[in-house]
């Protein structure tokens, strides 16, 4: 894949790169200069943000190897496992040092200075964040559907996606919430003001994590696909006239465009090794056409009764 393939297929998380590291510059700067304690958050928060999108483009790379011997299934996953890293370091780093920051300065506030600087950074990162915010809504807009934006987010199995979105929208809060706090600070002549504009980002921040570590987990673990997916592959398998029922269907997502499916189905007692062959063929031909996602389908010959007595079945994909 050409570089400029790779920017247009990861257009959100390199104008999110860009966004931050221009803005975490221009944030450490007015902050030296003005003392503001929400503006140094600030620039935390923007430079937590771009080791963010580095370790998921990172992840994105390394989840696309191909499988080998020990990883049977592919890299996928990989990316899993750094979006729940991102979401630790937003909360240990970003939201930790800001209410540090923040409570510091409360107890220690620093004599007030022209607030002008800071509105010029404050409006310049508006800027740049919104753009940035709206290349993820647009991105995560078009992938979603019909669905309800949060119902979509649960659903979701690409953490880049709703990740930057989570972070766009945290840090135009945060900008929002650090302007009010320095004009609310040189308006009432109290710099402890501006601390407790860190705290609040840093709570944010804070919340930010702990519903991307929700849903990273939910990803690192193992969550099925979606249920219409399921439904379609069902309705695939029994539509053979050779299958009595379709006992159940177990799938995985392995990476976010890769399905492991595991279907057992009773078959007709009069279908000979060889046939039965044959229209398992056939079936994963048509699955494989019908949901270009299926990597791997397992589909195991069983009779409805014994596979009622199975232990571990679950009701959720049947």
């Amino acid at each position: 894949m050409s570089f400029a393939s790779k920017i247009k297929d990861n257009i959100v998380l390199y104008g999110a790169l860009a966004a931050n590291l221009g803005i975490g510059v221009a944030k450490f700067v007015a902050a030296g200069i003005t003392g503001s304690s929400s503006m140094l958050t600030e620039g935390v928060h923007s430079v937590v943000d771009s080791f963010n999108q580095v370790l998921l483009l990172y992840g994105q790379h390394s989840a696309k190897r191909p499988a080998d011997e020990a990883h049977p299934f592919g890299y996928g996953r990989e990316l899993y496992f750094w979006a729940f890293v991102v979401a630790i370091l937003i909360f240990a780093v970003g939201a930790c040092i800001s209410i540090y920051e923040g409570w510091r300065h409360i107890g220690h506030p620093e004599p007030l200075s022209s607030p002008t600087i800071n509105y010029v950074v404050l409006a310049i990162s508006f800027l740049l964040e919104g753009t940035s915010w709206t290349l993820a809504v647009r991105e995560f807009s078009a992938s979603k559907g019909r669905e309800g934006w949060w119902r979509a987010i649960r659903r979701s199995k690409d953490p880049a996606g709703f990740i930057v979105l989570f972070e766009d929208s945290a840090a135009l809060a945060g900008l929002v919430i650090a302007g009010v706090g320095i004009w609310a600070s040189h308006a009432f002549s109290d710099p402890r003001i501006d601390g407790v504009a860190s705290i609040l980002i840093g709570l944010i921040l804070g919340l930010v994590a702990i519903l991307l570590a929700r849903e990273s987990k939910g990803l690192l673990i193992g969550e099925r696909a979606d249920p219409q997916v399921i439904e379609t592959i069902r309705t695939i398998v029994a539509a053979h006239v050779a299958i009595v029922s379709v006992n159940h269907v177990r799938t995985i997502h392995t990476a976010p465009d890769s399905i492991f499916a595991a279907i057992s189905a009773d078959f007709e007692d009069s279908i000979t090794m060889g046939a039965g062959e044959t229209m398992i063929e056939e079936m994963e031909t048509q699955l494989r056409a019908a949901v270009p996602m299926l990597a791997s389908i397992y589909i195991r010959p069983e009779k409805r009764a014994d596979a009622a007595l199975v232990v571990d079945h679950v009701t959720v994909d049947l």
